[in-house]
């Protein structure tokens, strides 16, 4: 595991899963909140790899410029935005538009019966 991602499983898991993942959690939820594209949420989990990738390095003498690790990095990253986007898109839509749809699961809402 640490060929792919160029640090220790502690340091990954602690960097780049709890801490960055806070992060970017974070960062899923300012982008729903705000009504933009999912795809924004591209950019900047590539920036928030790239700071993993330098946290990993600065405190913990992980290898900056593993190119497996930040890619690896960043896909862990962008699943958590993604995931957290989608919650709260969903939450979104289904607060705001109570007549129109109805919740399927966390991660969809499909319209109601009756309304077109």
């Amino acid at each position: 595991m640490e060929a792919i991602t160029g640090t220790s499983i502690g340091v990954t898991i602690g960097i780049t899963i709890i801490l960055m993942g806070f992060c970017a959690l974070m960062t899923g939820q300012a982008v729903a909140n705000t009504w933009r594209p999912a795809g924004q949420l591209v950019p900047y989990s590539i920036l928030l790899g790239a700071t993993s990738r330098f946290l990993g390095f600065a405190l913990f003498g992980g290898e900056l410029l593993s190119l497996s690790g930040f890619i690896f990095d960043t896909v862990i990253l962008f699943a958590i935005a993604m995931v957290s986007f989608r919650i709260v898109r969903v939450n979104k839509m289904l607060t705001q538009y109570p007549w129109l749809y109805e919740r399927v699961g966390p991660f969809a809402y499909r319209s109601r019966e009756g309304v077109e």
